[in-house]
């Protein structure tokens, strides 16, 4: 008989795991509370073992063809002045800048098209209850409909409500590093040529990247804060709380600001991380940032996304659709990365929007000196160590249809 598999998000680590689990023979539904994917969002980037897994799961042509195409980036002052550079094509393309950097929406995309026609998605609607029998989960969605699983994987995101609904309040898990930010789609009236631009003041910083073939550009104005400061229902408010603390900043703050309202993929988060004692409760897991999110200052929660999805679904057929075995498996092959990762990303978000002139003087200086360094940084080899910090298994033997 065929394990049904329910997986909540259709963001990343959801379609990644849906796609894994097709191959192994998996019957798949991906419900999405969401009435469509959601375009633009922030630039995510792949590293290390991440490129490996899309280069095992035939994803990696599709996701190149899609990346930002980012060369660079350049810290600047209120004159546009660069003070500091660095380049994709540092440390293996692993470095600060990623030699796989993607809209999160795009990536979404190429994943959507990559499942959409063997695993059957459900758009706005979403589970609002789940009870657990000894072979079964079943499930009520918000649209009325009852149905039962095999098993059930929350991969709905920081705010996950499969966490929720099984694990308890939100509130337990997600720890706030510090600050917020904004991200939304803007003209490239830069001209920027597949090129990133950072500026900072004390506080606060604010960037801008070019995108989609250098037609538009993504911003993204971070300020300190966390959860409490606003409410994530309310994004008038969210604006409003961004323009009370950067309005005073210089650079092209002021026209971003102006843009803001005009666009209509505005989003807004805090920088957090989610730390759980486990992952999982009988028939439910929870992938990507639903159950380890490390931050957007580790520049890993994508490639952990994308690691989780491979390496549950592997131990899932390898353990013959055993959840608890498998499951079990999946936290012991991650655990320590993840932990490895998520400090990282704690002691990134500790330095990324300085304090004082000082410090923001300080950030440039080490920018500047990276690019000289490279193989040689006592830090940049720690990152690279902990960016590396898993040996992939390989399922491969365990498809349906051999891949070449």
């Amino acid at each position: 008989m065929t394990t049904h598999v329910l997986i909540s998000g259709a963001s990343i680590a959801g379609p990644v795991l849906a796609h894994c689990l097709l191959s192994y023979g998996y019957a798949v539904t991906v419900v999405e509370k969401a009435p469509q994917l959601r375009p633009g969002g922030q630039a995510v980037d792949i590293r290390g073992p991440g490129k490996e897994v899309l280069r095992r799961i035939d994803l990696d042509t599709q996701v190149r063809a899609s990346r930002t195409q980012t060369q660079g980036m350049s810290l600047v002052d209120k004159d546009n002045k660069e003070r500091a550079q660095l380049r994709a094509d540092m440390f293996d393309g692993d470095g600060p800048i990623a030699e796989i950097e993607i809209l999160r929406g795009d990536l979404a995309s190429v994943l959507y098209e990559a499942t959409k026609d063997r695993a059957d998605y459900l758009f706005d609607d979403q589970i609002v209850s789940i009870e657990q029998t000894q072979d079964k989960a079943v499930v009520l969605f918000s649209s009325g409909r009852r149905d039962s699983f095999d098993i059930v994987i929350g991969a709905d995101g920081l705010h996950s409500g499969v966490r929720s609904l099984v694990f308890g309040p939100e509130q337990r898990y997600v720890h706030d590093l510090g600050f917020l930010t904004g991200l939304f789609t803007v003209p490239n009236h830069l001209k920027l040529d597949s090129w990133m631009l950072g500026y900072v003041e004390p506080n606060c910083s604010a960037g801008i990247r070019s995108i989609r073939n250098n037609h538009e550009a993504m911003a993204a104005i971070s300020i300190r804060g966390d959860r409490s400061d606003y409410d994530h229902r309310d994004v008038a408010s969210q604006k409003a709380l961004l323009r009370k603390q950067t309005g005073h900043m210089a650079w092209e703050v002021p026209w971003l600001l102006d843009q803001m309202d005009g666009a209509d993929d505005f989003y807004f988060d805090s920088c957090s991380q989610v730390h759980m004692p486990t992952w999982s409760a009988g028939r439910i897991a929870l992938l990507g940032d639903a159950a380890f999110c490390p931050s957007p200052t580790s520049g890993q929660g994508t490639t952990l996304a994308i690691v989780g999805a491979y390496i549950l679904a592997g131990e899932l057929t390898r353990a013959d659709g055993n959840h608890a075995t498998a499951f079990a498996r999946y936290e012991t092959r991650m655990r320590d990365y993840v932990t490895a990762t998520q400090k990282m990303g704690a002691d990134n978000a500790k330095h990324l929007i300085p304090q004082s002139h000082f410090t923001i003087w300080l950030q440039q200086q080490m920018f500047r000196a990276l690019p000289h360094l490279p193989g040689k940084s006592l830090m940049m080899r720690k990152t690279l160590r902990t960016i590396n910090g898993i040996d992939l298994p390989d399922y491969r033997e365990l498809l349906l249809e051999p891949r070449t």
